[in-house]
């Protein structure tokens, strides 16, 4: 056969395909003749062949069938077969292949081969493909040549046992004694991979890092450091003026692993890095590098406060470079520690907030975060007014963002009512299509508290929606404002600018509008009605149009609009008398969220710390703060409050306080942490603890019932009766769980009518076991003065099968011993 064509000329020959396909024809043909050639076992052109292979591996095409002649090649005493062949399995083979096995002894016997360049060649192939088996066959020849006092082999043993440590992380220990002497080397490269294996350490067993922490190596590698600050120009190692630059990276790196929560470590490294920090010049990329892994080492260890705020002027400076990845990471860097350093990041908030006019959105993205996360109570004025003209041409998919972040720091620093009201109103007219579902609600709330801004707000967004429903989010606040205030609007006596003179007509003519408008959507319109509705009791010339309104809608396609119009309707025939109260406005609605044995009353913004009141109620008989809090749940105009007790181990959904058992009111009650409040016992509640014997024989002859049993959990109740005051009935509960899953936070909750009085006690638990293995016990207890039927209603809340379970029911079967 004649010769094969030289690579140089393959790659010749292939760069001249006009083609496609023309380039596919060569690459075929050209394996056609090299599969030939290795059919025929020729040992001449191997080498030659398999390199040609490797191109074309490089450009795509498939080259697998050339997989055991890389591994002859290695066999082979030829350096330039060995280098080849070696190449080939790093690119061509890799662990999930059972040939790659097929090595292990060839790269044995290479890296005890005498010559360098060949150990060189098999420790590379090693820790680029080794496997795990591989690995621990070979990881002794590695220790050993780890050990050698030649630096063109220790360099690539060091990156070697990197490659075994990965991927047998037991075999760790084997080269600890070969890194005692690695730091002491001269030679640069030994240095770098040195310093790589021994992060690698430190990140994979913490034994490890004690070790080092112990060992002083902190002062090794400060030296180290220190040497590469201050030595001369040196070609070998200089980078832009810089002595080698991926040393110092490297070292920076181990240091702040070393560093980190260590006192004595941090301490030790404290000088260097203020050195590196004021000593390294920042006008090229390769500068900048060594002072951002500066500063994310004084950033993770325990630095000074001055090092510290040295570190935050860095990354400042790098917000003014030209270079868009600089800037970058220096938002990033400075969104991470703003939480830790505020007032140092404050410093720089005018350059922050300029990176918002960048043209990259990634950029712009980290500067909008990092904006919001310096918003304070002194700033919030200035801050949102960048925000805002940020909000205003800023690209669409920053814009839900954005409005999220306004409202969230407007709700929380809010110098005035009014600003906030103003801010929320800029947003939902800037970016109201974007802004998320609870802005409406929200913006309600607000307006609602604001009881001195009512006319005000009413007012502007009466002016907001004049001819534009695109923001529907706007239409819908406005809607609910006006059928809110709209007596205000008419009577013009707004006191915060100057009042607009509208009419009744021209109002409703708004309203009607936004029903009509194809703009509007479902829920809009229904906002648009119901305003209409509760102005047929602020306006008194327009009542006949807003019946006639009402009754067009009563016939609406839209199952919602007709629902409310008929609904409506029965109220101006039927309930008439009525309808004054049922659209009366709104009362305040107080935000109140609870931490501990305090309460944060948060309104408009401003947060306000009020101690709990635990002084008994006047009526001795419930708790101030839930006097109001009681539900009529069996269809009387009066019940009892459920009296608790101070909890043992209750879960946090119990908090001992009455929820809303039908699922209406949003009631809060002190958690679980918090201390109940002493509260003022009736003599019914004690009676029975006073006195011997404690219940009366009676109890005997009154049978258990079960009060409820579905889904695998099962409500026992059993009575008792108090010897001292015969009109207190105990009811213990027993609940039990036949399923083969445990319910977890188990809340059992209950109401009486008012005739009744009534106390829960603590659970025994909040987790029923599973298949009947156990039991929660509750007590209850009861006054019943005029000897009435017992009734109650029950609402219980469980965990079970990693889902929340919830379910209510009445309990009417009591016998008549246990009330008689």
């Amino acid at each position: 056969m004649p010769a094969p064509i030289r690579l140089r000329e393959l790659i010749r020959t292939i760069r001249t395909a006009r083609t496609q396909a023309e380039e596919r024809e060569m690459i075929q043909k050209e394996c056609a003749a090299i599969r030939s050639s290795f059919r025929e076992e020729d040992n001449t052109y191997r080498c030659r062949n398999v390199a040609k292979l490797l191109y074309m591996h490089m450009l795509g095409y498939p080259a697998h069938f050339g997989q055991l002649e890389c591994l002859k090649l290695i066999a082979s005493q030829k350096f330039t077969d060995k280098r080849i062949g070696y190449l080939g399995a790093m690119l061509l083979l890799d662990e999930r292949q059972d040939v790659h096995l097929l090595m292990t002894n060839c790269i044995k016997n290479d890296l005890n081969h005498s010559t360098q360049y060949v150990q060189g060649l098999a420790l590379c192939t090693l820790g680029c493909m080794g496997s795990s088996e591989m690995c621990r066959d070979l990881a002794g020849e590695v220790e050993k040549l780890l050990k050698t006092s030649n630096s063109y082999l220790r360099k690539k043993a060091a990156l070697c046992a990197v490659h075994v440590i990965r991927k047998v992380p037991e075999l760790m220990e084997m080269f600890l004694p070969a890194t005692k002497n690695l730091l002491n080397e001269k030679n640069h490269g030994v240095l770098h991979t040195s310093v790589v294996l021994l992060t690698e350490m430190c990140e994979r067993s913490p034994d490890m890092l004690a070790h080092f922490r112990k060992v002083s190596l902190v002062p090794q590698l400060v030296r180290i450091l220190k040497n590469l600050i201050m030595s001369g120009y040196s070609p070998e190692h200089d980078v832009s003026g810089i002595s080698d630059p991926f040393l110092q990276v490297r070292i920076l790196r181990l240091l702040r692993i070393l560093g980190r929560n260590d006192d004595d470590s941090s301490e030790a490294m404290n000088d260097i890095l203020a050195q590196v920090a004021t000593n390294t010049e920042t006008s090229k990329n390769v500068g900048n590098a060594i002072l951002y892994e500066t500063v994310l080492t004084i950033m993770d260890i325990k630095s000074e406060s001055g090092l510290r705020v040295l570190a935050i002027n860095i990354l400042g400076r790098f917000l003014l470079n030209n270079d868009k990845n600089i800037r970058y990471v220096a938002l990033t860097s400075l969104l991470k520690t703003v939480q830790t350093d505020h007032n140092a990041v404050q410093r720089h908030r005018s350059t922050i907030v300029d990176c918002l006019k960048d043209l990259d959105v990634s950029i712009k993205r980290r500067a909008m975060e990092l904006s919001f996360a310096l918003v304070n109570g002194n700033n919030v004025r200035g801050m949102m007014k960048e925000l805002l003209y940020f909000l205003d041409s800023c690209e669409p998919e920053f814009k839900a963002d954005c409005a999220s972040g306004i409202f969230l720091a407007a709700e929380k620093y809010a110098p005035s009512k009014r600003w906030h009201i103003d801010t929320i109103m800029r947003v939902l007219t800037t970016a109201g299509s974007y802004v998320r579902d609870d802005a409406v609600p929200n913006l309600i709330q607000l307006i609602t508290n604001s009881v001195e801004m009512h006319a005000y707000t009413v007012q502007r967004l009466y002016k907001a929606i004049l001819g534009d429903y695109s923001q529907q989010p706007l239409v819908q606040g406005a809607s609910w404002c006006i059928g809110e205030y709209g007596d205000l609007l008419v009577s013009g006596q707004c006191e915060e600018e100057e009042p607009i003179q509208v009419t009744e007509d021209e109002v409703l003519d708004i309203l009607e509008s936004i029903l009509i408008s194809n703009m509007s959507a479902s829920v809009t319109r229904g906002y648009a009605l119901t305003a209409i509705m509760k102005l047929s009791t602020r306006f008194t010339c327009t009542v006949n149009r807003i019946k006639k309104v009402v009754s067009i809608y009563g016939s609406s396609i839209d199952v919602e609009l007709q629902q409310r119009a008929v609904e409506y309707n029965a109220l101006f025939k039927k309930y008439d008398h009525m309808r004054p109260a049922l659209l009366e406005r709104m009362p305040v609605m107080e935000k109140v969220t609870t931490n501990g044995p305090a309460e944060i009353v948060q309104t408009n913004g401003e947060t306000e710390t009020a101690v709990l009141e635990t002084k008994p109620p006047p009526s001795g008989l419930q708790p101030a703060n839930q006097a109001n809090d009681l539900l009529d749940l069996l269809g009387g105009t009066d019940i009892t409050p459920v009296i608790p007790t101070a909890p043992t181990t209750k879960p946090a959904s119990a908090g001992g306080e009455l929820l809303d058992l039908l699922g209406d009111l949003n009631l809060t009650g002190s958690p679980v942490s918090a201390p109940a409040p002493q509260i003022a016992q009736p003599p019914f509640l004690l009676d029975g603890l006073t006195s011997q014997p404690l219940f009366n024989d009676i109890a005997a002859g009154i049978p258990s019932i079960t009060a409820y049993n579905k889904n695998g959990l099962k409500i026992d109740f059993t009575f008792e009766r108090s010897n001292t005051n015969p009109s207190v009935t105990v009811i213990t509960i027993q609940a039990s769980n036949s399923t083969e899953l445990e319910m977890t936070d188990f809340v059992f909750q209950a109401a009486v009518p008012k005739t009744f009085q009534l106390q829960l006690l603590s659970p025994s638990s909040s987790v029923i076991p599973a298949f009947n293995s156990g039991t929660i016990t509750q007590v209850i207890k009861v006054l019943n003065p005029q000897k009435q039927q017992l009734r109650m209603r029950i609402k219980l809340t469980y965990n079970h099968k990693g889902s929340a379970m919830q379910d209510l029911a009445e309990v009417n079967n009591f016998p008549p011993q246990s009330w008689q």
